[in-house]
């Protein structure tokens, strides 16, 4: 007894964790359900009458069967108390209804998956004439002996499926200006593993050499030198961050790394030409001392026969200004927008001077490259030879580096994003390059 017993509870229980795991499903589908309780009191299973396409013949049979196994119960029971025992009978009476119950319990289960996989479906996108005639008003119209009118606000067959209606995401970042860098690209660039630069620069040198006769006594020329140096200065910043950018959006994590490292190639170049030289500045270009004046007024120019309000004119005569003193210019420097006033000019027929605006410009004036950069002074020029003027040295290339340690970052879950790189310009012969006004007073 105590064996039938236990095989009729597993039975019972089997047949209400099966109904139970249904109801449960199709709680979690969002289905609207009412659960009816009736017969069988004994094993309380109670029969479930869920809205939609489910079988009435599987849930009145599920009856019928809970309805048999509370009389068979009542019968075992009985026979207990006359017999001592349970017959074979009642025994393969009530393992048949087991095996009925969860056979019923599993049609129910597929019934319910096959109906929750159609409502999960969206509907097929009717066309803005088919939503018309299937609308309500449209009907009545066509019933309607009177004039009238009927108006419907048709929806766009492109729907979202989620709910509602979103913005659209662009991908990556709109990212903001970046110049492009071609200065330091001319100069001759070395690695230095050291913090300063000292080198010796000629000063004066007057050259006395001439032809002598033989016996006679050589003459005597004379070179002074200066010593100079320059120390290697950290050019960086860094900016914080939420560690859940840094985490989690790879995209503008990466954005910044990249604007960081824009942001130091960007002052380094601004050094390169316009550094004051006072520490922690470069020594730049146009720093006092690193360059020789050209030196022209509007009235010397006016002297030579030249027109001072021309800038090609004052380019020009720089240029020849390096020759002379055995420095070949091989670059010119000017300001962004200054380029483009010569780019533009036109001779007395209205014609450009440099090219007509379809075709593809080098910029290039008496055969010398143009560096247009904003770093550069508005008014201002610089012509040179920039391979024998000034060296770059690169103690450290940019260094990138994120830390959750800095100031109160940890507590407030903040990463900084630190740019950082080292690096020192020396000009060691500021003979070699002219720089001043572009229209001279």
């Amino acid at each position: 007894m105590e064996k039938y017993l236990m095989a009729r509870h597993s039975s019972r229980v089997w047949a209400i964790l099966a109904l139970i795991a249904v109801f449960a499903l199709l709680q979690l589908m969002g289905m609207e359900m009412h659960a009816v309780h009736g017969g069988a009191a004994a094993v309380g299973l109670g029969a479930l009458m869920v809205s939609g396409e489910i079988s009435g013949d599987i849930m009145k049979a599920l009856d019928k069967v809970e309805t048999k196994l509370a009389a068979m119960s009542e019968k075992a029971d009985g026979e207990m108390k006359d017999l001592g025992k349970v017959s074979s009978e009642t025994k393969s009476a009530v393992d048949a209804l087991g095996v009925e119950q969860r056979t019923l319990a599993e049609r129910l289960l597929a019934i319910e998956q096959k109906s929750s996989a159609v409502q999960d479906q969206p509907d097929a996108a009717l066309s803005c004439g088919a939503q018309f005639v299937k609308d309500a008003g449209y009907a009545e119209f066509q019933t309607k002996t009177s004039r009238g009118s009927v108006g419907l606000e048709l929806k766009n067959t492109v729907t979202n499926a989620v709910a509602g209606t979103f913005s659209e995401r662009r991908p990556g970042v709109v990212e903001g200006a970046f110049r492009l860098f071609t200065l330091e690209e001319l100069l001759v660039a070395i690695p230095t593993s050291s913090n300063a630069i000292d080198w010796v620069r000629e000063n004066v040198f007057v050259n006395n050499a001439a032809e002598v006769a033989e016996g006679g006594a050589l003459p005597q020329s004379t070179i002074t030198f200066v010593n100079e140096t320059m120390p290697v200065q950290d050019v960086g910043h860094l900016v914080k961050i939420s560690r859940q950018l840094a985490m989690d959006n790879a995209a503008m994590a990466a954005y910044i790394d990249r604007r960081m490292i824009y942001g130091v190639d960007l002052r380094v170049e601004n050094q390169i030409i316009a550094g004051n030289g006072t520490s922690p500045n470069l020594s730049g270009l146009t720093k006092a001392g690193n360059f020789t004046p050209h030196g022209y007024t509007a009235a010397s120019l006016a002297a030579l026969g030249l027109d001072p309000e021309n800038r090609f004119d004052i380019i020009g005569k720089m240029i020849g200004d390096c020759a002379a003193a055995d420095y070949p210019a091989d670059v010119i420097v000017l300001n962004t927008a200054d380029w483009w006033t010569l780019r533009l000019s036109k001779d007395k027929q209205g014609r450009y001077i440099l090219g007509d605006p379809g075709s593809s410009v080098v910029p290039m004036l008496f055969g010398v490259p143009v560096v247009a950069s904003n770093a550069m002074a508005y008014g201002k020029v610089w012509v040179g030879s920039l391979d024998q003027a000034a060296t770059l040295h690169n103690r450290e290339g940019i260094m990138v580096d994120l830390s959750d340690s800095d100031e109160n970052n940890f507590q407030l879950r903040l990463v900084s994003v630190r740019a950082t790189r080292r690096v020192a310009l020396t000009v060691e012969k500021p003979g070699a390059c002219r720089y001043g006004d572009l229209v001279p007073a």
